[in-house]
């Protein structure tokens, strides 16, 4: 029997035998669905990760010296942190002798935060997220200016009392209102607001767009460092990611020698990368995609079991057709190609209504929860690969014996 006749057959049963045809179905179907879901919540995970959370933290070809990981994915043991805490600071003398390591064209930039509170003549006392920045900062983040404009070079060396706000603190301090040449307050000192930024968007429910930033030089490094002269992090960023191993291995010198460390002693420091910040993630992954493949094979198998039993039952029902087919020339692998192809057929549409129900539950999914998903283009060609698969396997054993049945004793059949 030709392929495309043997499809078309198949596809019969399906109209004709409605019920039993959801059942040879609904095994695959629900497999599938649930594949395509699981996965791509996986998917979408990682892309929230690298993109939205990592991404949004660490600039692209960048890294972050700082005195511990700025971004902890995983479990840190109690005497890794301890550890930590025993590091020395970060102080602002470090800043000019890593700077004049790097090599030319690399951008820098120094950074401090701390939570405070903040507040304008149009709004009660708010909580913000401040920010003390010097050098590139608002290059190496890509994050763009919507009104108003960035800081002056005057401004940031002499640290005038100026801001720029994110979206979600011009809401809450200067509602229906322009924030531009008005006055903040934070920790009691005025600021005048020079700009917005654009919108950094939220990860799982948490606003990006709650802060304030200000000239490093300020009076807001009093409130972010309990020490003169502390900083956070200073913030590199290379032309390429070649270049940013040499970047870094300049740095960990000047750091190595500045804290006089022997070159047995690790780095009491931290240069982080997102792909580092990403490490653990990347672990845990690959393996949480094994599960999302391997936890819905359980309902193929059921699926399998019930194809293979329904087309025991096609075999019996059709013994007298088989007969007839056989009396007519049909040869062994004729009557096994033509009952296989049915079976991979059947469990292949079930596989397609279940990649079909899996995307949309995804979406359902990622629409009403904080959780990301994002469809992998290869679970679509794996869930279709399965539902054949699944049909074949289970297909086997009754081709061979619609195959074996003698042709005499089939059309004696009733």
């Amino acid at each position: 029997m030709p392929l495309f006749e043997a499809v078309r057959l198949a596809l019969q049963t399906l109209r004709v035998q409605k019920l039993k045809s959801f059942f040879t179905l609904a095994g695959v179907c629900i497999g599938v669905m649930f594949l395509i879901t699981v996965v791509s919540i996986i998917d979408g995970m990682g892309k929230y990760m690298k993109d939205d959370l990592v991404g949004k933290l660490i600039a692209v070809n960048s890294f972050e010296l700082r005195r511990f990981p700025n971004i902890n994915i995983g479990d840190v043991d109690g005497s890794t942190w301890d550890e930590y805490r025993r590091r020395p600071r970060l102080f602002i003398s470090d800043l000019l002798p890593v700077v004049e390591a790097l090599p030319e064209g690399t951008r820098w930039a120094q950074e401090s935060e701390n939570g405070v509170m903040a507040t304008s003549p149009f709004s009660r006392p708010r909580s913000t997220n401040a920010i003390g920045i010097d050098g590139d900062w608002f290059a190496i983040k890509n994050l763009g200016i919507t009104d108003g404009r960035a800081f002056t070079d005057q401004e940031l060396a002499q640290g005038e009392n100026v801001a720029i706000l994110g979206p979600d603190m011009v809401e809450r301090a200067f509602p229906g209102l322009d924030p531009i040449g008005r006055e903040l307050r934070i920790g009691g000192v005025p600021y005048r607001v020079v700009g917005v930024t654009e919108s950094r968007g939220s990860v799982f429910g948490i606003s990006f767009d709650n802060f304030v930033i200000a000239p490093w030089r300020s009076p807001i490094r009093k409130l972010l460092n309990p020490q003169p002269g502390m900083i956070d992090a200073v913030v590199v960023q290379t032309a390429n990611s070649e270049s940013m191993n040499e970047a870094q291995e300049r740095v960990r010198a000047v750091m190595r020698t500045r804290r006089g460390l022997r070159p047995s002693q690790p780095d009491n420091f931290s240069m982080q990368t997102s792909a580092s910040a990403l490490d653990f993630w990347n672990k845990i992954e690959a393996r949480l995609q094994m599960a999302g493949v391997a936890l819905p094979a359980i309902g193929l198998v059921v699926g399998a079991i019930v194809i293979m039993n329904i087309m025991l039952v096609a075999v019996a029902e059709r013994t007298r057709e088989i007969g007839i087919r056989k009396a007519l020339g049909a040869k062994r692998r004729d009557i096994l190609a033509q009952f296989l192809i049915e079976s991979a057929t059947l469990s292949t549409v079930g596989a397609i209504i279940g990649i079909a129900l899996g995307i949309g539950l995804a979406q359902l999914i990622a629409a009403v929860t904080p959780l990301p998903a994002s469809v992998a283009p290869w679970s679509i060609v794996v869930g279709v690969l399965t539902g054949m698969t699944v049909g074949i396997v289970s297909g086997v054993y009754p081709a061979s014996r619609a195959s074996l049945l003698d042709p005499i004793a089939a059309l004696r059949s009733e």
